[in-house]
């Protein structure tokens, strides 16, 4: 392995040139990092035509995870959310209807722009199994099954998210193997789980039959915010690969971060190396703490190996307040919110980490009068117009107890996990209301 894109800013850093382009810090020392973020001068290539260091080292992160293309993006996942189903939109066979996508409603907010920008129908799927939770959908090959005979016309593909937000990984083998049975590609938001092709047998979606999928590197892999992945697999259709750059560049800045790519670059080469075997002893050392964890009463869900996710109600806590009692001990969680904890691990995490976290919840007294906290169900939505024109619509602001019967303008999301409540074109009923509330959203965009 090596780094191409590292090598050669580092080469231009040290050579002192005066620089007469942008960017307008001229490498001069201001924040920091200044003499390496430079912009597409003659040899740093272009990140959407490239014929150098650029498509060197996108071509050794292909290697490292069997694609027949990897791409970067330095506007993380939300970048390729919108790359993947514009290529399926260029590249699919039938254009006399609108684009269809078979999803459950776990999606992120950049699926949904995605469908505004691109004009694409939506056939919601619901799992067997309501979820109390807008970051879950846990989706089986059963449920696409279902969707793919019940949906009123063939799909343009299939899109799932997995891991979800709280750790559960859908069966993406069996899904992919009933989707190309009808001819079907799926797609899958990967986002938190690039570290599963490195595990000792690969959980990702490249490895168990997905046509595409994003991997936001910044959430898992030592990369920085923004440094992301779009996979394109091998048995995925040539045109694919074909287009991909030409219609990511429609949603993307012509000024990408050098400094992000050369961070994608270092994690190439050390995914290569020593990332393997750094991420099997972290694997082991998060079994080790969830036992802990179990063993002091508190109830965990989820699969994915480096997520720990604490299910805080059963423990008669609303799970903001444990994430707050959890933030006195110096721990900072990834997401809290009414039901759950979410703390996200790598191999940087250290051994003092691990300890205080274990700490804290040998040490949080667990309510002796447990609270009951009231469940809400994700309803199905009913859909009175389409996410385009609802998103582009005049609107006003309500309050949310003035808006049932209401049609919602613009998508409403939790941020984080930036995963809709209710989308554009959607009614907002009263069962709605109570989860916007849940997620203390008050106000909404209303037709």
């Amino acid at each position: 392995m090596s780094t191409p894109i590292c090598d050669f800013v580092n080469k231009y850093s040290a050579e002192g040139i005066s620089r007469f382009h942008m960017p307008g810090h001229k490498g001069v020392n201001f924040h920091g990092t200044e003499k390496l973020d430079i912009t597409e001068i003659k040899g740093a290539d272009y990140l959407f035509e490239p014929e150098g260091i650029i498509a060197q080292s996108e071509a050794q992160m292909s290697a490292a995870f069997g694609t027949a293309k990897t791409l970067y993006s330095t506007e993380g996942s939300s970048l390729c959310i919108k790359a993947m189903l514009g290529i399926v939109n260029q590249t699919r066979r039938d254009k006399s209807d609108k684009m269809l996508v078979i999803a459950p409603r776990n999606v992120h907010k950049a699926f949904i722009n995605a469908c505004i920008l691109l004009d694409i129908e939506v056939f919601w799927v619901y799992p067997a199994r309501q979820s109390v939770s807008i970051c879950a959908s846990e989706i089986t090959p059963e449920d696409i099954k279902k969707a793919l005979t019940d949906c009123p016309r063939r799909p343009d593909c299939v899109y799932v998210t997995s891991p979800d937000y709280l750790g559960n990984l859908c069966d993406i083998k069996e899904i992919s193997e009933i989707c190309h049975r009808e001819d079907v590609s799926l797609l899958c938001d990967n986002a938190h789980g690039a570290y599963l092709n490195f595990l000792e047998k690969s959980l990702h979606p490249m490895a168990l039959g997905a046509d595409m999928c994003c991997d936001s590197a910044h959430k898992t892999l030592p990369c920085y915010t923004g440094g992301a992945l779009l996979h394109i697999s091998k048995s995925a259709p040539e045109e694919f690969s074909k287009c991909a750059k030409n219609v990511m560049s429609l949603f993307a800045s012509t000024s990408p971060s050098y400094l992000i790519m050369q961070s994608l670059d270092m994690c190439g080469d050390y995914l290569g190396k020593s990332y393997k075997a750094d991420l099997a002893e972290t694997v082991r050392r998060v079994g080790i703490c969830k036992e802990r964890i179990t063993s002091c009463g508190w109830k965990l869900c989820g699969d994915e190996p480096c997520k720990i996710t604490v299910c805080a109600n059963d423990s008669g806590f609303e799970g903001n307040e444990l994430g707050d009692r959890l933030r006195g001990y110096g721990i900072g969680p990834e997401y809290t919110d009414f039901k759950y904890v979410v703390l996200m691990i790598t191999p940087f995490n250290s051994e003092e980490d691990f300890l205080r976290a274990e700490r804290a919840f040998s040490e949080i007294p667990q309510p002796k009068i447990r609270v009951c906290f009231e469940e809400c169900e994700i309803p199905k939505a009913k859909v009175r117009m389409g996410i385009r024109q609802a998103a582009f619509s005049d609107f006003r602001t309500v309050p949310v107890d003035k808006a049932e019967g209401k049609i919602c303008a613009m998508t409403v999301t939790c941020c984080q996990p930036s995963v809709p409540v209710v989308i554009s074109g959607e009614e907002i009923t009263a069962e709605v209301i109570k989860i916007l509330k849940k997620y203390s959203i008050y106000e909404i965009n209303v037709l």
